[in-house]
């Protein structure tokens, strides 16, 4: 009998990723589905598909008042994927976990601790674009301080670049329908129609600065606002947008 040593067929690794949480404030599904549906329409695309995180730590309500089963079932119809539950009481996550929805582990730390969880940004490894047009081709160089990617041709509808542990500096137009993140500042020195992730490593000092600013979404650590939400923005003009507390400021530049 001849021994054959098989191929590995897999490995199993620890992973650190980023994740939207969605924190709830209320229990019922048919307070929060509908507001969350109404973002979605705002930001199409934005959310599609996403692996979403319930943060239970607000709750203050008892376990058997959530109607997890319902908030599942209502998220799928979205076209959103919750994985998971992070924060709440023992009795919480329990209840949670009968609907399909585990806790989640911090990295680091024990099940169901506290994180620091964001108000809702979209984390460029969490947000998968299904076949999505490859990257526009892009240079490293080192500047002054951090590294930053550089882009040179416009960044068309579907693309997403993402400039992991740097900046990221954009020269042509992004399109609507594309979307450029940084875990540091974006730099377009074009028009910004699609969408822009700052400070996706959790960097409220990160800046997005636009030379003609008229986006569909713009994010910085996790705080978001839409086009319907940028009010008084100066579009159309060059515009730097920065983190204020928790408010996003947008400010004429030049």
């Amino acid at each position: 009998m001849n021994s054959q040593t098989l191929p590995e067929a897999f490995r199993l690794r620890a992973g650190n990723f980023n994740l939207l949480v969605l924190r709830l404030l209320d229990p019922r599904p048919e307070a929060v589905l509908p507001a969350l549906g109404d973002q979605f329409r705002k930001a199409p695309g934005f959310l599609r598909f996403a692996p979403l995180v319930i943060g239970l730590a607000d709750l203050e309500v008892a376990p058997e008042e959530v109607d997890f089963r319902g908030l599942v079932e209502g998220l799928h119809r979205l076209e959103i994927v919750p994985i998971g539950t992070t924060g709440g009481s023992p009795a919480m996550r329990q209840a949670a976990q009968g609907a399909g929805l585990p806790p989640l582990r911090p990295v680091g730390g024990a099940a169901g601790a506290k994180e620091a969880e964001e108000e809702l940004p979209p984390p460029p490894a969490a947000v998968a674009a299904p076949e999505a047009a490859p990257a526009t081709p892009a240079a490293d160089f080192k500047g002054t301080g951090r590294s930053a990617m550089l882009v040179t041709e416009p960044v068309r509808s579907g693309q997403r670049i993402y400039a992991q542990g740097a900046d990221l500096i954009v020269t042509a137009t992004v399109n609507p329908g594309a979307e450029v993140i940084a875990d540091g500042n974006i730099h377009i020195y074009g028009a910004l129609r699609g969408r822009a992730v700052a400070g996706a490593a959790d960097d409220a000092a990160a800046r997005i600065f636009a030379q003609n600013f008229d986006p569909e979404l713009v994010a910085i650590a996790g705080y978001y606002a839409v086009r319907e939400g940028l009010g008084n923005a100066p579009i159309g003009r060059a515009v730097q947008v920065r983190l204020d507390g928790e408010e996003m400021r947008f400010e004429p530049l030049g």
